[in-house]
């Protein structure tokens, strides 16, 4: 049995597919997805049937694709304009598919394995321990009827630095945007949610979220996906990353946790 983990899917259903026969993913293995499972790509129902097929064999964190999807099934956020996961919210499985995406985490954490999963990234200031304790807040709204006021009070910059003063939906925002929308931050872990670019480009004042010598999760085997402008590339041996823009028409990653090695196939659309 071996584990795998793979970059951001984003409904690419085809390329997954290849790449698993590929290095020959067999049904005692076991994949770990880094998040945004869809939007974007063509075939975003079909990802998440194959993924729900895998049962236990699948351990995903959601990214900021699968909430905003998640957002508009429940009715507190219209699709926008660049949005293409309608096949998911018109199919007759999207209940149960959208119910199954609801129990998934903010972070996955193996300690047999050494590894632990996150879409976006975590702050500088918190510890991996920390960050799992500040993912369960927002995991149990997710699980509750609180979720719609979540959805409803999810989207936005600010605040934009922890305070562990913060209370209510400014909290569970925060919390949310460091998981699933992170790139940039300062050194005390101020968010910078505008730029998108490679990490030399960074705004003023900005950093990297991974690259802080101080951070209190270095040490930690941690992956994570959403920066395809890293191309997978971190410098950093701890922070693992995974994006390397599958949808935009570059490649799809998959790790092998077991050993380290990288696998990647070209995308084309």
């Amino acid at each position: 049995m071996a584990t795998y983990a793979v970059g951001d899917i984003q409904g690419c259903l085809s390329p997954l597919l290849d790449l698993l026969e590929q290095i020959h993913f067999s049904s005692e293995d076991v994949l770990w997805c880094v998040g945004d499972l869809v939007n974007r790509g063509p075939d975003n129902i079909g990802t998440l049937r194959f993924l729900h097929s895998l049962g236990p064999r699948c351990k995903l964190v959601l990214g900021n694709h699968d909430l905003h999807m998640l957002a508009c099934w429940s009715g507190q956020r219209t699709i926008g304009r660049k949005d293409n996961f309608g096949d998911v919210l018109g199919a007759d499985d999207a209940d149960m598919l959208c119910h199954w995406l609801l129990q998934q985490p903010l972070i996955h954490c193996d300690r047999k394995l050494n590894y632990a999963m996150v879409h976006a990234g975590i702050p500088p200031q918190w510890s991996l321990k920390k960050a799992l304790k500040r993912a369960a807040e927002v995991e149990a709204v997710l699980r509750s009827e609180q979720r719609q006021q979540l959805f409803a009070s999810m989207y936005g910059n600010e605040p934009a630095r922890w305070d562990k003063t913060l209370a209510g939906m400014d909290r569970l925002r925060l919390i949310t945007n460091y998981f699933t929308r992170m790139r940039f931050c300062s050194e005390q872990g101020e968010l910078e949610l505008e730029s998108k670019f490679g990490p030399n480009k960074a705004p003023e004042g900005f950093a990297p979220w991974f690259s802080f010598e101080n951070h209190q999760a270095r040490g930690e085997r941690l992956l994570f996906g959403h920066w395809a402008a890293l191309e997978g590339q971190t410098q950093h041996s701890d922070f693992i990353g995974l994006d390397t823009g599958c949808v935009w028409g570059s490649k799809l990653t998959i790790l092998r946790l077991d050993d380290g090695e990288r696998f990647c196939l070209d995308c084309h659309f």
